[in-house]
């Protein structure tokens, strides 16, 4: 029983370190020729000492998005700056040796904390003190030489992530929605099943779970959307994306508004459910809405990701027909009545109209 539980340990702890999906190739790329580029242009610097600070730099600040690399470049910057200052006089005042070396760690985690420096400005700092004072003299001179090197390095770095081929995360955040809109249109599949009491069909306990998962991956849809929108900003080639992220966040709102109800109604469907509920004629028409919802979700929000702009298809709205109300028996009338509020609302928004 011990000997089963390492491999799930190991496993588990490999997780922790690996992601879920590899950096771009070209993202790969641009780091390689920004850490380059820097060794190169820093080791014209009249100095005895390996161009190391601009190199990490330059690894450090190629992120995913141009908006975020310059936020690294200030952080760094002021890391190192800060870091750098405070060897120097650590130096000064105390000399070289290891027990210097760790005061100025030490010092340097303290002042990030003082200072309340983001935790990538925090990291930089101690590591700073702690390069140049391993590394080299605390001298003022050797100390504006590492400060000139990483300015060098951020700036290589930036300029290489901001002019070739600034990422913009469009498939992911596409994959996202489409997911959401696909798990949309199989929850009032599953839930018209339900209603009608197909066989094979799920209890109404556990739809509600399912629907109910429809929330992470929403709120996952929305973070992918803000990432594509922040990787926007300071892109030079801005425009040409802006059209299609908008398209992709009115999809995402509209998919939201789509939701709610559908949630509502599940859970209607578990509070009011009962053996007699299936054998309503109402139901059977509800069901058959359901259905055509679930068409129109994928006709608007599904099929016109996945076609070729060559092509066309017919993505009208099959929902367009009202229902012919029958009164129903017993107590079901309030459950029928909640469904049928709740797919007008769809309805509203499936067919553009204003039902927000």
């Amino acid at each position: 029983m011990r000997g089963s539980r390492v491999p799930a340990r190991l496993r588990s702890l490999a997780d922790t370190v690996r992601a879920q999906r590899r950096v771009s190739p070209l993202q790969m790329l641009k780091t390689s020729i920004a850490a380059v580029l820097s060794w190169m242009v820093a080791g014209l610097l009249p100095s005895d000492q390996p161009p190391i600070f601009a190199v990490i730099a330059a690894i450090i600040i190629v992120a995913p998005s141009v908006n975020q690399s310059l936020a690294k470049v200030f952080e760094r910057t002021l890391g190192v700056l800060l870091g750098v200052v405070l060897a120097m006089g650590v130096g000064l005042l105390f000399g070289q040796g290891t027990w210097v070396i760790l005061l100025a760690v030490v010092l340097s985690v303290v002042v990030a904390w003082a200072l309340r420096l983001s935790v990538a400005a925090g990291n930089q700092l101690p590591i700073s003190a702690m390069l140049v004072l391993a590394l080299g003299a605390a001298s003022p001179t050797y100390s504006v030489e590492r400060i000139v090197e990483t300015v060098i390095g951020a700036i290589i770095a930036f300029v290489i992530n901001a002019l070739i081929v600034p990422p913009v995360p469009l498939e992911d955040t596409k994959r996202e929605i489409l997911t959401l809109a696909e798990e949309t249109a199989r929850s009032f599949e599953r839930l018209a099943d339900a209603s009608i009491g197909r066989k094979g069909s799920e209890k109404p306990g556990l739809l509600l779970v399912e629907v109910r998962l429809l929330r992470p991956m929403q709120e996952r849809a929305d973070e992918a959307v803000l990432a594509a929108e922040e990787s926007l900003a300071l892109n030079p080639f801005a425009r040409r994306y802006r059209p299609r992220i908008s398209a992709m966040r009115d999809s995402l709102d509209e998919l939201a508004h789509i939701t709610v109800p559908l949630i509502g109604m599940t859970r209607a469907f578990r509070d009011h459910y009962d053996d007699e509920l299936t054998s309503e004629p109402m139901m059977r028409e509800i069901a058959i809405e359901m259905r055509r919802i679930a068409h129109d979700i994928r006709m608007r929000f599904v099929t016109p990701h996945e076609i070729g702009p060559e092509e066309s298809v017919d993505t009208k709205p099959l929902l367009t027909t009202p229902l012919i109300m029958a009164a129903p028996s017993g107590v079901h009338w309030m459950l029928i009545g909640s469904l049928l509020e709740d797919l007008r609302r769809v309805h509203g928004v499936v067919v553009g109209e204003d039902e927000r």
